[in-house]
């Protein structure tokens, strides 16, 4: 039986998205003013991992309620606390938090400590750690290097497949999505750890993969119609992909979505950031990488595709 609902989703579109690529460009353009200006003056909320704390090692004779501990943080007052559990140990957590602001690392741990005890009887520090600020800003750049080392890989990858010029849009447009992404992280002030770092990830992971499919798209039309105007070609392209383009984006969507309504605030930055990218991703696919692309033009003078014929290779 088909779900009803992908009927509506129309399989034949005649959307001219070239023509409003200026339009895309200025509204762009004024999103990633807003964003540098936004990271320049306010920064992002960077969490513990990156601003250094302290951190204990917790055990209990039974497996650890992470939500009660997690309330308990909250409610000693524990500045930007993190509760982490161990699934190969689940009698087993990390915690970790800031001391305030002019109280010793090892005070701001004795008096987490007692106040937990009070709370849980049975449980037992059995590690105590501090993270200094210089290690942690060294995780910080580690983790902006992996991001750079990803965006790098990406222009190889679609280099060596599409080309220079496919290769240098997909690359300009990632960056666009991971600026914006930055931004609004900024805006909405939502801590910054190695979580987001991961999210950050994904997301250049999942817009490349829209880059690709697009390429492959446009590059395939590009030889069948090899006197049609290059404007023309993206906006076909762009209508055939379409359908398939709603489907999984809504789809991924709609999982995120649940994810981020009743996943709780652990997995609430993860998601949104997520749910963003997804959105972003999409839309720098059609009105970053492709509009470069019509600017740089394309060499459109490749042989025509042989056909496989199966079983060819098994005749005399």
């Amino acid at each position: 039986m088909r779900w009803p609902l992908i009927r509506y989703i129309p399989r034949a579109t005649k959307f001219r998205f070239v023509r409003w690529a200026p339009v895309a460009a200025v509204f762009s353009a004024i999103l990633l003013v807003g964003a540098i200006a936004s990271l320049f003056l306010q920064g992002l909320n960077l969490g513990i991992d990156f601003k250094g704390g302290n951190a204990l090692e917790i055990a209990m004779s039974r497996p650890v309620p992470l939500a009660d501990l997690r309330a308990a943080m909250n409610q000693i007052g524990a500045h930007d606390a993190q509760v982490q559990g161990f699934a190969s140990q689940p009698n087993s957590a990390m915690v970790k938090f800031l001391p305030a602001k002019g109280e010793a690392p090892s005070a701001a741990s004795a008096n987490v400590e007692r106040e937990l005890v009070k709370r849980f009887p049975d449980l037992k520090v059995t590690s105590r750690s501090e993270v200094g600020a210089k290690v942690s800003g060294e995780l910080l750049m580690s983790g902006f290097k992996a991001l750079g080392v990803a965006l790098l890989l990406t222009l190889g990858y679609i280099w060596f497949r599409f080309g220079l010029s496919y290769g240098t849009g997909a690359v300009v447009a990632v960056i666009h999505d991971i600026v914006l992404t930055l931004g609004l992280l900024s805006v909405v002030k939502i801590e910054f750890s190695m979580t987001e770092i991961a999210a950050l990830l994904t997301v250049i992971g999942y817009s490349m993969n829209e880059k690709v499919i697009t390429f492959d798209r446009l590059k395939e039309n590009l030889r069948k119609y090899k006197t049609t105007p290059l404007r023309d070609i993206i906006d076909l392209s762009e209508n055939e992909r379409l359908s398939r383009t709603i489907i999984t984006g809504t789809t991924a969507l709609l999982a995120l979505g649940g994810t981020m309504i009743f996943g709780g605030p652990v997995l609430f930055p993860l998601v949104f950031t997520m749910v963003f990218g997804i959105i972003i991703g999409t839309y720098s696919s059609i009105y970053i990488a492709l509009p470069l692309i019509l600017v740089w033009g394309v060499k459109r003078n490749d042989d025509d595709a042989t056909p496989v014929k199966f079983g060819a290779a098994s005749r005399p």
